[in-house]
């Protein structure tokens, strides 16, 4: 036997994964799909027969769910396709930054600091509206392949 230490270089990461596999045949409308290395809700699923060479296709239209672009997938309805881990977590707002991050407060009763105000025009100016009126904001955070984003509101009355 040899005396030598052996070192081994990890580069796997130890978190979950970030998507699972689901047949394509089972994913429906409303459900999420990873087109494109996106995240994605599917807002369209239309199946074709099987034709010469045997394979139904499925045809998904989906919406990124944190840019809102659509995109389209055409994918042999037997065969696997990656579906996301979409979680929503709701938190209470505490402060908004000038430089467009929000501090939010978690349910552990710590902060969480690292997300920056929502880019969609109408939910921006609802938090900055409510949260200049000093009412009790509880803001929807979507989180999914390592992305988060605020993507709804709730007013839970004055502070």
């Amino acid at each position: 036997m040899s005396d030598e230490e052996h070192q081994f270089e990890s580069k796997a990461d130890a978190g979950a994964s970030k998507t699972y596999p689901q047949q394509a045949g089972t994913i429906r409308k409303n459900g999420y799909i990873v087109i494109k290395a996106r995240p994605c809700k599917v807002v369209e699923v239309s199946t074709s027969k099987t034709g010469k060479h045997g394979h139904a296709k499925c045809h998904f239209v989906a919406i990124d769910i944190f840019t809102g672009k659509k995109l389209e997938d055409i994918v042999p309805s037997s065969h696997n396709c990656d579906v996301p881990h979409v979680n929503r977590t709701d938190y209470q707002l505490i402060d908004i930054s000038e430089d467009g991050f929000v501090s939010l407060l978690t349910d552990n009763g710590n902060t969480k600091d690292d997300l920056r105000l929502p880019t969609d025009e109408s939910l921006l100016t609802q938090i900055k509206d409510g949260f200049g009126e000093g009412k009790d904001l509880v803001v929807s955070v979507m989180s999914a392949m390592g992305e988060e984003q605020i993507c709804a509101l709730k007013d839970i009355g004055p502070k």
